[in-house]
């Protein structure tokens, strides 16, 4: 099974990761989430830091701004290495999305709701 980490996870359910993390569950994947504060989603605890995501990677979605990203751009590619990184609408880092290339992950300016609503998430 494949899993998703969900980068700005959020418990407040107004918030895009967190409708992104109900519509995720709904479709059956396995989610990682890593936020600024722990909490807990759906019977999920959101972690502090993505170290302790467990299992294989295959997707990040992000919910983080760029400016709040720089800490996990490293970490990301170099030890989750995942398959592909989806750049939400308002998370576009041309820096982080060119390093992710080099190191041969896929990138994804895409918006992870839309991808489960039209049954793209998994293609």
């Amino acid at each position: 099974m494949s899993m998703t980490l969900v980068l700005g996870a959020s418990t407040n359910p107004a918030r895009y990761s967190n409708i992104a993390t109900k519509r995720l569950l709904d479709a059956g994947e396995e989610v990682c989430l890593v936020g600024a504060r722990e909490g807990e989603i759906y019977g999920h605890r959101i972690q502090t830091d993505i170290a302790n995501c467990q299992g294989p990677v295959d997707t990040v979605t992000l919910y983080l701004g760029p400016q709040r990203q720089a800490t996990f751009i490293d970490p990301i590619i170099e030890q989750l290495q995942p398959r592909r990184i989806i750049f939400n609408p308002g998370t576009e880092n041309d820096a982080f999305e060119t390093a992710a290339k080099e190191a041969g992950i896929e990138v994804m300016r895409a918006c992870t709701l839309v991808m489960l609503a039209s049954s793209q998430y998994r293609a």
